[in-house]
């Protein structure tokens, strides 16, 4: 039987041969490489966020949800709030040093 989901055929005008396979554009998914192997850099920010200080962790490379669970447990670490987005784990306050030796502590060597 076929799918008749008009999201998969927005970029088909019109295809008269009734064998035609509507390719849709699905990207690969990311998978989250090895702990040792990535390559994570924390710095403090406050441009642009109201003159809040936050500490940025950026460089993952792996999927959101993993991403998340990394924050999750940053977050609860340092007791503070925070958002995991984009690639990159916002930690509310400036604790850069502490998230450092959190970071090596969990396996994840090649952080600066």
């Amino acid at each position: 039987m076929k799918s008749n989901d008009w999201k998969e055929k927005l970029n088909i005008v019109y295809s008269t041969n009734p064998e035609f396979n509507y390719q849709t554009n699905e990207s690969d998914k990311i998978e989250t490489i090895g702990k040792n192997n990535q390559k994570l850099r924390v710095s403090i920010e406050k441009k642009g966020r109201g003159g809040k200080t936050v500490t940025l962790v950026t460089g993952f490379v792996g999927t959101d949800d993993d991403l998340k669970e990394l924050g999750r447990l940053l977050k609860t670490k340092c007791g503070v709030g925070g958002s995991s987005k984009d690639g990159e784990i916002i930690i509310q306050g400036e604790f850069k040093q502490r998230i450092i030796e959190l970071l090596k502590a969990e396996g994840y060597t090649q952080t600066k």
